[in-house]
């Protein structure tokens, strides 16, 4: 009789079993990102044995000069192994404190975990996985994205594996103090070759720069309000992010070249 309530309960447990391992196939729920806000916990915790010579990094379309608030920024994980199956973590945390910072937007090969704190695979067949990072509305200082990926062999189990770990860096944040942000207007945008920049009341010149979407300096022209016109007709297409600056106050906003 205790022979056959074991052997029932052993095939119980092997659907159990399958469904834990296709479960993380599919993704990993909770916090493992390696991260300081989820305790440098990554997926060493089920996953090891294994050398692939993996390596994973973190791509991002933010400017050298920073997010500006509110902004939805392109985010992607790769993970590079010769390993035949690979996952990711990943997570966004505010540098000050390691409290988690904006909003990540699953893209078609990732999916929200941990609250929604946290950014992971849906299949183990992919090995780079892109998303988006909506920066936050309210100035909340530097941020890194942490990301932990798993170089698995595809057995079926946890053994064998190898998880790396890796981060993007310190992303600073293009918010400016209220008492040193500058109001201006500008038209026609977009514009195709004469852009006029219109100063508020009290600045009687400036500074404009425009910079790429790589966040490299393309134009830089000194301005006054006897001549505010700036010849844009040099820039290649695309979006720009426009700085003026006057004495000690800084304003920006976003312009297309057409």
């Amino acid at each position: 009789m205790k022979k056959n309530y074991f052997f029932k309960t052993s095939l119980l447990m092997i659907p159990m079993m399958a469904f834990i391992l296709m479960s993380n196939s599919g993704g990993k729920s909770g916090a493992y990102s390696g991260s300081p806000g989820d305790g440098g916990t990554s997926c060493t915790d089920c996953h090891s044995g294994g050398n692939f010579g993996a390596s994973v990094a973190i791509t991002h379309n933010i400017p050298d000069t920073g997010y500006l608030l509110d902004t939805n920024y392109n985010v992607t994980v790769t993970a590079s192994s010769s390993a035949s199956e690979h996952g990711f973590q990943m997570t966004a945390e505010k540098v000050s404190d390691d409290s988690k910072i904006g909003a990540l937007i699953a893209g078609s090969s990732s999916s929200l975990t941990n609250g929604n704190a946290n950014i992971t695979h849906t299949s183990a067949s992919n090995s780079s996985w892109s998303f988006q990072w909506k920066s936050p509305s309210t100035d909340e200082g530097r941020v890194t994205f942490f990301a932990a990926s798993v170089a698995a062999n595809g057995n079926g189990a946890t053994s064998g594996d190898q998880v790396v770990t890796g981060d993007s860096g310190q992303i600073s944040s293009l918010s400016i103090a209220e008492a040193k942000w500058l109001d201006f207007e500008m038209y026609p945008n977009p514009a195709a070759t004469e852009l006029n920049i219109q100063l508020s009341s009290g600045a009687n010149e400036a500074i404009v720069k425009f910079y790429d979407a790589m966040g490299r300096l393309s134009l830089s022209e000194k301005i006054d309000t006897s001549d505010p016109q700036i010849n844009v007709s040099n820039l290649s297409r695309g979006v720009y992010l426009l700085k003026v600056l006057s004495e000690d106050k800084v304003g920006t906003q976003k312009f297309i070249k057409e």
